[in-house]
């Protein structure tokens, strides 16, 4: 499978790594936070349950070639790779630094996992944020949402949008049958956008959908398990996922999507049975094997933003 970073004929073609700017003490001890609330997000999404169809400590969802320990040992592989993309943005890394990252990450997990791919979309993903919120710490700029979203876009947009172009073009010249990844394929059937468009327009789905809708539940008392699922809910109440597309078409894409509002228009976790409807549609979507796994990635995300601008910085950041 293709990787979210490059195109496979061009992984030869590595450049040399490296910061332009020094990391001072005090910003390099906020990049490794920054990197532990990144493993954190992505731990949280492993144990919140019940997630539709996805993986959890309790069981396997739909999956048959994936486990919780498998999570487990993917999440030890990335260890180095969240700081390195923070102290990437901190050093005015450019996009091409960023894919390298990225690239070396995709094959530590496939390494710890046997060729799984338990976290392809967060290293993509959580991996912009990281290097974003680390571009705001070298600018001297508050980790507030707004600001990380517009450091992503300012820094590393223009280069995104032509990433995202680059695939929409391998997708109109090559075969179905010749795309790697699951997600080129889909788009290629199906006319959908993917995470490469997604991360090309500041990550709307985060920012704008999954991210507000978990502080709204916060705020208004619910726990951190009901905000995150709440949050996941809305996620898959509204994107496209490539996931369920791959795995059940149009049809399944639809299910969710409806699956998700019917949670949502009933009032949420705000139901006194809300755990019992959850649990209903989980099992829903493992009789389907249906996995909206890139909703879970986007909820990681999302839980990181929210957590980074708990953190406490030195009064230089206004």
């Amino acid at each position: 499978m293709q990787n979210f970073f490059l195109p496979a004929s061009e992984l030869q073609h590595h450049h040399a790594l490296s910061c332009k700017a020094p990391v001072t003490a005090d910003i390099s001890a906020l990049a490794k936070q920054i990197a532990i609330l990144a493993l954190r997000s992505l731990h949280a999404e492993l144990v919140l349950y019940p997630k539709p169809g996805l993986v959890s400590l309790r069981d396997n969802g739909s999956h048959t070639d994936m486990t919780a320990m498998t999570f487990f040992r993917s999440l030890f592989s990335l260890r180095h790779y969240f700081l390195a993309m923070a102290n990437a943005g901190i050093g005015d890394g450019d996009f091409q630094t960023l894919k390298n990252l990225g690239i070396v990450a995709e094959q530590q997990m496939l390494r710890a996992t046997q060729g799984v791919n338990t976290h392809r979309g967060a290293i993509f993903c959580l991996g912009l944020l990281c290097a974003a919120a680390g571009r705001c710490l070298s600018q001297g700029v508050a980790l507030r949402a707004q600001n990380i979203r517009a450091a992503l876009l300012e820094h590393w947009g223009a280069e995104l949008l032509a990433h995202s172009n680059a695939a929409l073009k391998l997708i109109a010249e090559i075969h179905p049958h010749k795309l790697q990844s699951h997600g080129l394929q889909v788009a290629q059937s199906y006319a959908i956008s993917g995470a490469r468009e997604e991360a090309a327009a500041g990550f709307p789905s985060v920012f704008e959908l999954a991210l507000p809708r978990l502080m709204q539940s916060l705020d208004q008392g619910r726990s951190q398990t009901e905000a995150q699922i709440d949050s996941l809910f809305v996620l898959m109440a509204h994107m496209h996922d490539t996931n369920l597309y791959y795995r059940g078409g149009i049809a399944a894409a639809e299910f969710s999507r409806q699956s998700a509002r019917a949670f949502l228009a009933a009032g949420g976790t705000e139901q006194a049975d809300w755990l019992a409807q959850a649990e209903h549609c989980h099992r829903e979507f493992v009789q389907r094997r249906l996995s909206p796994g890139g909703a879970a990635d986007l909820l990681a995300a999302s839980w990181f933003i929210y957590q980074v601008q708990l953190m406490p910085l030195p009064p230089a950041y206004a």
